[in-house]
């Protein structure tokens, strides 16, 4: 049976390719799949323990059986196309989630959201900054498995709704190169009370960071690097566990 694979940022670099479609035996498990590329590309061998898999942009476990025409994405820990989610009702503001191209504005997302009845706006501002452990950083390229990353982020607008009672979320993340001082990713929480609003605000961006499909490459005067993702949680690196490899260093 054929599967289409899906590389992205490191694991890009390392495979030499961003996409491929790979030949499987019927019956084929997702660890199977991770054997096989283990063989072939050693380095990732190493990283099995931290990656993550999604098949048809769901994350999923090492025993889950591949079917044929199955998308399979390879995520290293994520650093953390434009669309919106969902119809808008005039009189309803839904949850804002967008991956855009162009620079964020910050106060038109922020107007957006807020109605008379909200007591607070909290604003989280992502910037790219000049440095990064002592080197100076010329520019960022953020990369998304985009599809993906919109469901992710959809559904951690509704989880921050539900979970800290809130009443609406909007998250735009940017991708493409960014320039320094360019925010990358902007999240507008609007509550009745402030606890709540910070609560979520604080939540979305660190989940986000964690789970959501997203690096960045980092441009300095002497090279280039993908950095150091956050590590996906334990639940999401089960996959790359199951492989068999030993504990990366």
């Amino acid at each position: 049976m054929k599967v289409s694979i899906l590389f992205f940022g490191v694991l890009k670099d390392l495979a030499g390719r961003s996409s491929e479609t790979v030949d499987l035996p019927a019956g084929a498990l997702v660890r199977d799949l991770l054997a096989y590329y283990a063989r072939g590309v050693p380095r990732l061998e190493a990283m099995a323990p931290s990656l993550a898999i999604s098949v048809n942009r769901e994350y999923a476990a090492a025993n889950r059986p591949l079917r044929e025409g199955d998308e399979v994405a390879l995520l290293p820990p994520v650093s953390g196309g434009s669309g919106e989610s969902g119809s808008r009702d005039k009189d309803v503001v839904q949850n804002e989630v967008r991956i855009v191209r162009e620079p964020i504005d910050g106060t038109a997302v922020s107007a957006r959201l807020k109605r008379p009845e909200d007591g607070a706006a909290v604003i989280f501002d992502g910037v790219v900054r000049d440095n990064t452990r002592g080197r100076r950083t010329l520019y960022l390229d953020y990369e998304a498995y985009e599809p993906m990353a919109l469901r992710q982020m959809e559904a951690l607008a509704a989880e921050a709704q539900e979970r800290f009672a809130v009443r609406r979320a909007s998250i735009v993340h940017r991708v493409g190169r960014l320039q320094i001082g360019e925010t990358s990713v902007l999240i507008v929480v609007a509550a009745a009370h402030r606890d709540a609003a910070f609560a979520a605000c604080r939540w979305i961006i660190d989940t986000l960071k964690k789970t959501v499909p997203i690096w960045k490459k980092e441009y300095f005067e002497d090279g280039a690097v993908w950095a150091d993702g956050e590590p996906f949680p334990e639940e999401i690196r089960q996959p790359g566990s199951a492989a068999g490899a030993p504990p990366a260093s």
